[in-house]
């Protein structure tokens, strides 16, 4: 019988390995379990299919990425992309541009794809299976949120390319952000 699983999808992400990235993965153990296992991370490229081979791929991202200089971005309100998708998230507040900037910088050549919906830096909390209990996540995150006392201050200087199906990921390459700040 063939297999009716869905094809790998790549996406480059930078992971969040800080008490933010903690808070975010206990708000989800308890909102959506389902996917408890996935760490916290920013996108910079969403899911997409991989036109050409995986070294490829790697080799161009570290070939870009050494002309970007790490960042940092800072993290504001929790909120949804209700009703498009039931996707509960927080977005990026402040100098998520420099997330834009480095969307467009990368997607091209083998992991060149038209996005279904504009690009949006964001950390999602949950993506769930109807819309209704997107709301009741929503305003469950919007109270934690509130609670976390930490930095909202997110350094971007490492990313990771991984390939994925079914909510399974599995880290392919490092790759960092090499250019010296000015």
């Amino acid at each position: 019988m063939p297999c009716q699983c869905s094809p790998d999808q790549y996406a480059l992400v930078a992971y969040i390995k800080t008490a933010l990235g903690e808070f975010v993965e206990d708000l989800r153990r308890d909102v959506h379990p389902e996917h408890a296992h996935l760490p916290t991370h920013l996108t910079v490229l969403p899911p997409r299919p991989l036109h050409g081979r995986e070294e490829d791929a790697v080799a161009m991202l570290r070939e870009m990425s050494a002309s970007v200089a790490p960042f940092q971005v800072e993290l504001g309100e929790v909120a949804s992309f209700l009703p498009i998708t039931p996707t509960v998230f927080i977005r990026v507040s402040y100098a998520g541009y420099r997330m834009r900037e480095l969307h467009e910088l990368l997607n091209r050549n083998g992991l060149e794809y038209t996005e279904p919906l504009p690009y949006m830096p964001h950390v999602t909390v949950a993506k769930l299976n109807s819309n209704e209990r997107a709301e009741e996540v929503l305003e469950a995150s919007k109270a934690r949120w509130q609670e976390f006392k930490g930095t909202h201050v997110v350094t971007v200087d490492r990313l990771t390319f991984v390939r994925g199906r079914d909510h399974t990921w599995t880290d392919l390459a490092e790759i960092e952000l090499a250019a010296v700040p000015r």
